[in-house]
């Protein structure tokens, strides 16, 4: 002991000899890097799941080990050595052991790193790598929209990216991105885990694990054909190593229509169509003996509020169970998904669907496998339309009060306007959707098996082999009723109709991929053959004449000879080739290059070639260049791209005949073949050629992070329908050929800053793009193209533009009216048109443009945060910049035998001169209900579209449950517009006709709980 107090004593004065130093130390270091055994336990931060397959690593050393079911992990480790933990979706991170023998860590998400592996078509690429626009979704941001249909989650979500959607359950759902570049179709491509995709609606959002958005030619350009509306790469989640994990989701929520018209009552009603009988002004006309307080048929006993008998609480819900795990040699993921939606209108609209899903993967030795077996069937009640055209929101919203919802005297028990006391052609919305039949049933089935070799080292061959097959039946039926003057429906009327429908798209792919790093090169390489098939059928029956009591089959009525059959197949054949090649990671380089060939053209006409190249510079790796320390990332990158689109219908080059046109020439009866339709047969491609340059930006250990981009878009030899003379002896009298042009331009810009590093974690991040639209030819002599109410497509304007009358005012007496052009049957309280070319007639020469329809600007703000066990978030997003021709207010004040806005109570008399409401009057002489500025309202709007509050139980260590959230959410909250109408966001965005609101069902107002729990 005091032996050993010597010695420390002469260590501490420094009288040690230099030999027992240096003893000491090579024992010290001999100690310290002996080998020890680490172990611990890796977990997820978010959820404090555990997290199977992490590689665990000593850095500086050839030395790795990867952890178990539970996510433990055992390695041997020098104490003083550094464990380097990286996880494919996490942040890598580094952790010196430090003499310890325990540590366990916890990876954080790799939230928008640039690191991240983005899905490209036909492989992978980082992001940091990028050298095209292609905009990455945050999906658990975006699965906060509660929706049947994986492209709303789109909305806000990105720029460039435009949706719009109505409130009924199972709707259609429109994208387009960066503006539209074909008068024929505009919907992006959708690819689904590999599989070429039309429409996504079948799928279960919330089984989506990512989602790629690409929007130039550099991006797109390796799906040729199919990519000049841009692509949409969704991956849905796949099994990982570990034991089996159950994952439960359910949701139930509430819905209500978030603002009423404004409509008269029955007074009021009364009001208006008495005063619009008299200004007639033709005595002896009948009237409508039911609105004068004077007469014994006067109604006073029904005043119906057709918006509160339509409208009700709705629902919607939604439950889904996961199971996931496997081994290395074969990983699992099975989802099975429940949805349902129960519409706020008092009728049919309602929509359920049941989807499932199984992923497979695994890898045995050099070859990787895997699989994807799909199924969905969904069942959807529609809404009847009594007319093409006439949408029932409008027909409920002009229902007139003083007709009632029920009435037991009419055979279906609906009450009906009559055409002696009311003189009215007014529809019983409700009674009529809820007497008729229109349901919809889908199925779907998915898969695709796939196998990758990896031949050499570098070089795979992949074959992929995928099927998707849709059945559907819709069936109808209208069953005698009386709904009144105009609406009755007799025996004979009865209408039965029953259609069945495949279609099959069949896919097998052959790809040869090459990946090689030498020194500071890297080179990544791809070639492939692509063969699809499309087949379709189609066969309808069709009975009429049906009693009250009969089943609505078709067997039941009388089947007439309108029963039709249809069949088509289509063909593709396709060579791909794309080189990636970067250079000292500063340098990055991408060339794609497609040839389609396909059966929708004559045979010298149906290969395309496309191709695209792209280029990056790292301006960040550049050591010559000394940026800000501040800066971690800055890239400038450029591309250029030629793409196809060849949606025309089959066989659309075809002219086709009757072979049985016979002719009597003199009196000798001759059989002879006539053209039925006439068609183009040079039609070719549409082309598009996008020019795409950006900047993306990270700052503050890529904290912040930014990108923007500026793009041109010009797509030529677009399909449009000129029209033919009459004597040219075709129907329709039309011919489909390529010959007009658009361009889009526009700037994209996004913004993102995330802190994760402290307690409170928070995320914000914004997007912001504008668009503009041109016509550059049209074809022909470039004649302008009227369509619908109130669009013309002009060259040197954008498609659909708004070309209706201008008002400037009203007429107030007689003089006024002989001093101001002529106006067809105009008198004192009518509308004044501008004579826009002064010839002193006001006529269809005088329409001006009113405004563009597409917006001309799009944006999205989402905020998220967390902070011990809370999450809070929230998302707005709006659009503007366009004009809309309100439609529903045009009938609503039409002051003729229908309801009315409230305005109309404000009307023209000689007592009430200042005003901006002409007279009403039976038959409206002077058009004042005709298309006009007077109904163009701004489109602009903002939206809170969702906010999400939710809590994670502190469960500690427990043995079964892994995770239990609790949340409440909110869709819908607030629309910030002066639109008068019910949404601003409405569907209605057609080729020609656009920007006019025909009374679409608006998107509701929601609110919502849910429940997710992790087993």
């Amino acid at each position: 002991m005091m032996k050993n107090k010597r010695l420390l004593t002469n260590f501490r004065n420094g009288t040690c000899s230099k030999t027992a130093l240096s003893l000491f130390m090579l024992c010290f270091c001999w100690f310290s890097g002996i080998a020890q055994t680490v172990k611990g336990t890796v977990t997820s931060d978010k959820d404090k799941l555990s997290l199977p397959g992490v590689t665990v690593t000593v850095k500086g050393a050839n030395q790795g080990v990867v952890t178990d079911f539970d996510g433990n992990y055992a390695i041997q480790a020098a104490s003083d050595a550094t464990l380097v933990f990286s996880y494919l979706g996490f942040e890598t991170q580094e952790v010196k052991v430090g003499g310890r023998t325990q540590i366990s860590v916890s990876l954080k998400e790799a939230t928008n790193s640039l690191e991240e592996v983005v899905v490209i078509g036909y492989g992978t690429q980082r992001k940091a790598d990028l050298t095209s626009a292609i905009s990455v979704v945050d999906v658990s941001e975006a699965k906060k929209t509660v929706t049947y249909d994986v492209a709303k989650m789109l909305q806000g979500a990105a720029p460039g990216v435009t949706v719009q959607s109505s409130g009924e359950p199972g709707s259609f759902v429109n994208i387009k991105i960066r503006g539209v570049t074909s008068f024929a179709n505009n919907n992006p491509l959708f690819v689904v885990d590999g599989m070429i995709i039309d429409s996504p609606f079948d799928f279960a959002p919330g089984d989506i694990e990512s989602i790629q958005v690409l929007k130039d030619a550099s991006s797109a350009a390796i799906y040729g054909v199919r990519g000049a509306n841009g692509v949409v790469i969704i991956t849905t989640k796949k099994g990982k190593q570990g034991r089996i994990n159950i994952g439960f989701k359910s949701m139930y929520g509430i819905q209500q229509v978030a603002k009423k018209w404004d409509v008269m009552d029955r007074l009021g009603y009364q009001q208006v169509v008495r005063q619009a009988e008299l200004n007639r002004n033709m005595p002896g006309e009948p009237v409508a003996t039911g609105n004068y307080p004077d007469d014994p048929a006067y109604i006073n006993n029904v005043d119906t509020d057709w918006q509160d008998e339509g409208f009700r609480t709705g629902t919607i819900e939604n439950n889904s169970v996961t199971f996931s795990g496997g081994t290395d040699a074969l990983t699992y993921s099975f989802n099975l998904d429940h949805f349902n939606n129960e519409s706020y209108i008092e009728a049919t609209p309602a929509y359920k669907r049941l989807a499932t899903t199984l992923n497979v993967t695994g890898t045995k030795g050099r070859f990787k496998y895997g699989g994807k077996l799909g199924y969905t069937q969904s069942d959807k009640a529609a809404f009847s339309e009594y007319l093409a055209g006439a949408t029932p929101m409008s027909e409920m919203i002009l229902a007139i009060p003083t007709m009632p919802v029920h009435d037991p005297n009419r055979l279906g028990g609906y009450g009906g306007p009559d055409q002696i006391t009311q003189r009215a052609i007014s529809l019983n919305v409700i009674g009529y959707n809820n007497l008729n039949k229109n349901a919809q049933q889908r199925n779907r089935f998915i898969g695709n098996v796939w196998g990758e070799l990896e031949i050499l080292k570098g070089l795979k061959y992949k074959i992929n082999i995928s099927a998707d097959r849709t059945d559907w039946t819709t069936e109808t039926f209208i069953p005698p009723s009386d709904l009144g003057w105009y609406h009755i429906t007799l025996n004979e009327e009865a209408t039965a109709f029953v259609e069945r429908g495949d279609a099959m798209r069949t896919l097998l792919e052959n790809t040869l991929s090459y990946n090689l790093d030498v020194k500071r090169h890297h080179v990544d390489a791809l070639v492939g053959i692509i063969q699809q098939r499309d087949a379709l059928g189609r066969l309808s029956a069709r009975g009429t004449g049906y009693e009250p009591t009969t089943i609505g089959q078709v067997q039941n009525g009388f089947v007439d000879n309108s029963s039709s059959e249809y069949h088509n197949t289509a063909t593709n054949l396709s060579y791909i080739s794309r080189l990636n090649y970067s250079f000292d990671d500063r340098y990055l380089l991408q060339v794609n290059f497609r040839q389609d060939r396909t059966s929708f053209f004559r045979e010298e006409l149906n290969t395309g070639d496309f191709f695209s190249f792209s280029a990056g510079w790292k301006l960040s790796s550049e050591k010559w260049l000394k940026l800000p320390e501040s800066i971690n990332h800055l890239k400038l990158r450029g591309g250029y791209g030629e793409l196809g689109n060849n949606t025309v219908g089959v066989y659309a080059y075809t002219s086709t005949t009757n072979p049985y046109a016979a002719y009597v020439f003199g009196e000798v009866y001759a059989p002879g073949t006539t053209v039925v339709t006439l068609r183009d047969p040079d039609l070719k491609w549409e082309t598009t050629k996008s020019t795409n340059v950006g900047l993306d930006l990270g700052m503050f250990n890529n904290k912040l992070q930014f990108s923007g981009d500026y793009f041109v878009k010009k797509t030529d030899d677009l399909l449009l329908a000129l029209p033919l003379p009459y004597s040219a002896g075709t129907f329709p009298a039309t011919i489909q050929t390529n010959t007009a042009a658009i361009e889009n331009t526009g700037v994209e810009l996004s913004l993102t800053y995330s802190n994760q590093d402290k307690p409170f974690k928070y995320s914000v991040s914004a997007n912001f793009g504008t668009l503009r639209n041109e016509v550059t030819k049209i074809g022909g002599n470039n004649d302008p193209i009227d369509a619908g109410a109130a669009s013309r497509t002009q060259v040197g304007r954008s498609v659909g533009e708004l070309y209706t009358y201008e008002v400037v005012g009203i007429f107030q007496n007689a003089d006024d009216v002989a001093n101001s052009p002529t106006q067809t049957n105009a008198a004192p309280g009518d509308l004044k048109f501008r004579d826009t070319n002064g010839d002193g007639i006001v006529n269809a020469d005088d329409r001006t443009f009113q405004g563009v329809t597409i917006p001309k600007y799009s944006y999205g703000l989402n905020f998220n945060s967390e902070y011990k066990g809370f999450d809070f978030s929230f998302m707005w997003q709006g659009a503007g910049g366009h004009k809309v021709l309100n439609t529903v207010y045009q009938k609503l004040m039409g002051g003729q035998y229908q309801n009315g806005h409230v305005d109309m109570l404000n009307y023209w008399t000689p007592e009430n001169p200042n005003t901006n409401v002409p007279r009403p009057v039976i038959g409206d002489p002077n058009g004042n209900a005709r298309a006009s500025s007077r109904f163009i309202e701004r489109g602009d709007y903002v939206r809170l579209q969702n906010v999400n509050l939710g809590y994670t139980l502190p469960l500690g260590e427990n043995k079964y449950v892994q995770r239990v959230r609790l949340y409440v959410t909110g869709q819908n909250l607030v629309t910030i517009s002066k639109y008068k109408g019910y949404d601003p966001d409405f569907l209605n965005d057609g080729l020609l006709v656009r920007g006019e609101d025909p009374g679409s069902f608006p998107n509701p107002r929601m609110y919502a709980m849910g429940l997710e729990v992790d087993f």
